[in-house]
């Protein structure tokens, strides 16, 4: 049967908005975002519903279900879309579970969580991951790491600290505060008393770069055109710290430093001292996966650690990154490609990402 003009250009429009492709693909990450209606049925969807696709002339877009609701339609039965999408529904019982872990005294057992959930272990855990990015027994030590950091602050001893975080033993907690605190819980009280960190600064075709090392890796790698300021920046981070510098046997792990920042294809097989909250390290270790010559977006990153609307807090964590090139925050760029908000300049961003795009495609050559 042919199409009228008019059905066929109502056809045309709906087949040539993105919208459409995500209907057809029934894309349950578009739920929420616009809803569609069906002019011979007279109900609205939402994209992933998995009723009969209906011909493009007859649908019509709309950015919320009462909106759809205004226009005369009515919600399919099937997909419910004037009810909470399962994306929703689950995120709500995700965060009730998260209220209960933070104000719990002791850490709560897995079956504890997936009780006030109503779910069967298995799927809490599953569910709980794709939500927050974290299995339940990382979230649980995260928020435990974090309370136990605000006792020690606050107490006279670290035995009271220790307990009133929830530990059961003291040793428990020893045996996790190098990885907890990054040191041992009197240096942390002390803010990082009789910590040594070695520390040299070299030139590299970017200007001035400063490599730090503490006990536990490499614990910053800066980047800029005045060493001095390099180095007052490592003081002032570090500030109670012993930094050591002009250190010989340091030289030579500078200059493999030096040599990743000029040849990033290659790697860098170095120990990192990575110090951050669990959504940070969540963050940076998304970064550390993205291969050289290629970039994400903000948002693109964001998806991919399972959290799509944290776009700002993901830009946030990439600021916070004190590890250059190592952790390549450098490869994230805005929606529209172009280049910004780098730590240590936009335009050393730019290097670095010309000279990883040239680098990928002489070995793609090469290997032609």
């Amino acid at each position: 049967m042919k199409l009228s003009n008019k059905s066929a250009e109502a056809a045309a429009v709906t087949s040539n908005d993105p919208r459409w492709a995500q209907v057809l693909l029934r894309d349950p990450s578009a739920d929420g975002a616009f809803y569609y209606s069906v002019a011979t049925t007279g109900v609205y969807c939402r994209p992933s519903c998995r009723a009969r696709l209906p011909k493009p002339e007859h649908v019509r877009f709309h950015l919320t279900s009462a909106e759809a609701e205004q226009a005369g339609f009515r919600p399919c039965k099937r997909c419910r879309p004037d009810q909470p999408t399962l994306k929703q529904r689950h995120a709500a019982l995700i965060a009730k579970v998260c209220r209960f872990v933070n104000a719990a005294e002791t850490p709560p057992a897995l079956d504890t969580l997936a009780g006030i959930a109503e779910m069967s272990t298995y799927h809490f855990h599953r569910i709980f991951k794709q939500v927050t990015g974290l299995t339940p027994k990382r979230y649980v030590a995260a928020q435990q790491a974090e309370r136990v950091r605000n006792e020690l602050r606050q107490h006279p001893t670290v035995t009271a600290a220790i307990y009133d975080a929830g530990y059961s033993t003291q040793s428990r907690f020893y045996e996790k505060s190098n990885r907890v605190l990054g040191m041992t819980p009197s240096r942390f009280r002390s803010g990082g008393v009789d910590t040594d960190i070695r520390f040299a600064v070299g030139e590299c075709s970017l200007g001035a770069i400063l490599v730090a090392v503490s006990d536990r890796g490499i614990c910053a790698i800066a980047l800029g055109d005045d060493p001095e300021k390099l180095v007052h920046e490592l003081q002032d981070r570090f500030h109670n710290a012993h930094l050591v510098g002009n250190d010989p046997s340091f030289e030579h792990l500078v200059a493999q430093v030096v040599g990743f920042v000029e040849t990033p294809g290659l790697g860098l097989d170095l120990p990192l001292d990575v110090r951050g909250t669990a959504f940070q390290q969540r963050v940076w270790q998304a970064l550390q996966e993205i291969p050289a010559g290629s970039t994400l977006s903000y948002s693109e990153l964001a998806h991919r650690i399972g959290v799509p609307k944290a776009i700002r807090a993901v830009a946030s964590a990439c600021a916070a990154n004190i590890l250059a090139v190592a952790i390549p925050c450098h490869r994230v760029v805005r929606s529209d490609g172009s280049v910004s908000g780098y730590r240590w300049g936009v335009d050393r961003k730019r290097a670095l990402l010309l000279r990883e795009s040239v680098t990928k495609n002489s070995v793609t050559k090469n290997k032609a």
